[in-house]
């Protein structure tokens, strides 16, 4: 399945849309990231359980986003978007939506619906 972030996609004409689609997980920092993260704030440098934690959770988003689309039969999930938010003390709520779309290839490209991500 083709993942963009742009409203079209090089080499393909949008057949039909299919609607939004999205996917979300809620993630809690825990005390042993906390921890680490402190003492790292005191020298510097970057925050790898932090990092980690949210690339866990925008792929579980994503994840989550491509199974609807693929329940509405897409193809693709064009103009796709990610934002955050903080649910409650400690707790982030990482949001992953977009456009599903049918596709069809393009009169001047020989690529076939679905090749891509």
């Amino acid at each position: 399945m083709i993942v963009v972030n742009t409203e079209t996609i090089p080499g393909y004409e949008i057949e039909q849309t299919l609607g939004i689609v999205q996917g979300n997980t809620i993630r809690a920092k825990n005390v042993g990231r906390d921890i680490a993260a402190s003492f790292k704030n005191l020298v510097g440098g970057e925050l790898k359980g932090y990092t980690e934690l949210l690339t866990e959770a925008r792929r579980e988003a994503i994840e989550r986003m491509l199974a609807q689309a693929q329940q509405l039969g897409a193809d693709a999930v064009v103009n796709v978007r990610f934002t955050t938010s903080a649910v409650a003390s400690g707790a982030a709520e990482l949001y992953a939506y977009g456009t599903a779309v049918r596709l069809s290839a393009s009169p001047s490209s020989a690529a076939a619906p679905g090749e891509g991500y």
